[in-house]
């Protein structure tokens, strides 16, 4: 392929790219926006605070079980054709719930809640996985920031709005905004070169006619003792933790993303009480300004992932997860402390960008993954995620009734910053482990190879093809060939 080949399809490929994310920030929008308009409508309707706790909790599973069953799903369907009914559904679930007559509004409100639940996570496990194939070798960063900043914006966009468009507009409006949104999004994923049908690489027999399943290989199919253990069923082992073992600390990685998830909820679950505490007749400013502001962080942080990958060629990596993680829970538990209105403005704005890097360098890690492995763990992902969140909130609304925001959060996101000191740690330990093998690499080559010691002294360097050239300088926790 010529390079001017090679630069028209790389056009062509970030074009059709930057379309599918337009459609998923309108589609975003729609989702926040559905996330106030749908939680008011059901405490219209129920009259009942429980009935709004239930519907949420309801959302929350269904994305949970989402998650679990995602790789199956797409193990059988092209990633066009999942995310494409993904959004058709939660269209129809809201056109259904417009349509329901009054006595069955209640039953079609948590239908509606596990369609959506299910469908969100559904499309966003087959993006955040299928964005190595749309976008090319190293263009991994690029897209997540702006996959990122689209949904950011799209989040501001769709709480300031929500409440106009519910008072001027009413309920049906809204959710037929919301199912516009979706409609709107699947017509992007259209245009997308790919197949619509179901997914036929995965369903393919090997040589003597066995399943070749999500990709595992001989490895698993033989066993560990090569006597077909996994073949009759004996010994068959969840892909999901195969996914895990893939790469080091990648299972440390996911259990923080989950605390990190039940520490959003901290403060997801806060911010009113705290804001009712500052001015009880305005409880809207603070919470609007705060995600305004956060929102703004993490759109310009992403202008910042993207020229520096741009420029460096290198993305933030394992490590720049870490440490983003250790600073947005540092920053979201000063937000609760009091400070000054132009402190706690900055704040807004510092963990807006670590939350943006965090999400950015996550996403981007976990696809350095092969294929097959990359689909499992964004589903693990998704369930652990929707876990901690799920959970996180029933437990810190029950916290909030008896001790202070500031308390409540500075404990939920205490625990995700201690874990992701040891996150860091371990990170660290394996990239010192893996420049000390590096340098290893070139005496071992030249021990081995009789003469080497004469080449090394004529020529100034080993010839063994060893070391970062090779190797790389990698943060202990990558995939190659990913």
């Amino acid at each position: 392929m010529t390079s001017g080949t090679a630069s028209g399809t790389a056009a062509l490929q970030e074009r059709r790219y930057r379309i599918l994310v337009t459609g998923y920030a309108i589609s975003s929008y729609g989702t926040f926006l559905n996330v106030v308009a749908l939680s008011l409508y059901v405490y219209a309707v129920t009259d009942r605070a429980l009935a709004v706790g239930v519907f949420m909790a309801v959302r929350l599973a269904a994305g949970f079980v989402a998650g679990l069953a995602a790789a199956a799903v797409l193990a059988r369907w092209s990633a066009k054709g999942v995310m494409f009914w993904a959004n058709v559904a939660q269209a129809a679930a809201l056109l259904l719930l417009v349509l329901a007559p009054d006595g069955f509004r209640t039953g079609t409100l948590f239908a509606v809640s596990a369609v959506v639940g299910a469908s969100g996570t559904l499309f966003m496990v087959t993006l955040r996985s299928s964005i190595p194939d749309m976008v090319g070798e190293g263009r991994h960063t690029w897209a997540n920031s702006l996959m990122v900043s689209g949904r950011s914006m799209a989040m501001v966009a769709g709480f300031a709005s929500s409440g106009v468009v519910v008072s001027l507009l009413g309920y049906t409006a809204a959710f037929l905004v919301d199912m516009a949104t979706f409609l709107v999004c699947a017509l992007t994923v259209l245009l997308l070169p790919m197949s619509m049908g179901p997914a036929r690489g995965n369903e393919e027999k090997d040589s003597q006619g066995k399943d070749v399943e999500g990709g595992q290989g001989s490895q698993e199919e033989e066993g560990a003792d090569g006597q077909g253990r996994r073949r009759d069923g004996r010994r068959r082992v969840p892909a999901a933790l195969v996914a895990l073992g893939a790469v080091p600390v990648l299972g440390l990685m996911v259990a923080l993303r989950g605390i990190d998830a039940l520490g959003s909820s901290s403060h997801n679950a806060a911010l009113p009480v705290y804001s009712t505490e500052l001015d009880a007749d305005n409880p809207a400013v603070f919470v609007s300004v705060f995600w305004c502001v956060w929102a703004l962080g993490n759109v310009l942080v992403q202008q910042v992932l993207q020229r520096y990958t741009k420029r460096t060629g290198r993305s933030v990596g394992a490590l720049g997860f870490g440490l983003g993680t250790i600073a947005m829970s540092g920053t979201f538990i000063l937000a609760f402390a009091g400070l000054p209105w132009a402190a706690t403005v900055l704040v807004a704005l510092l963990a807006g960008a670590a939350d943006g890097l965090t999400e950015v360098s996550y996403t981007s890690h976990l696809q350095t993954l092969p294929s097959p492995l990359r689909t499992h763990a964004f589903g693990l992902s998704a369930t652990v995620e929707n876990l901690g969140f799920g959970v996180g909130m029933i437990v810190v609304a029950a916290a909030l009734d008896v001790f202070t925001p500031l308390s409540v959060v500075g404990v939920a996101h205490g625990a995700a910053i201690v874990l992701a000191l040891v996150y860091v740690a371990r990170v660290l330990r394996g990239r010192g482990e893996a420049q000390v093998q590096e340098a290893e690499e070139p005496q071992q080559a030249q021990e081995a190879v009789p003469g080497s010691e004469e080449r090394e002294g004529k020529n100034g360097k080993g010839e063994s093809g060893a070391g970062p050239a090779r190797g790389g300088h990698r943060d202990g926790a990558e995939v190659s060939g990913g």
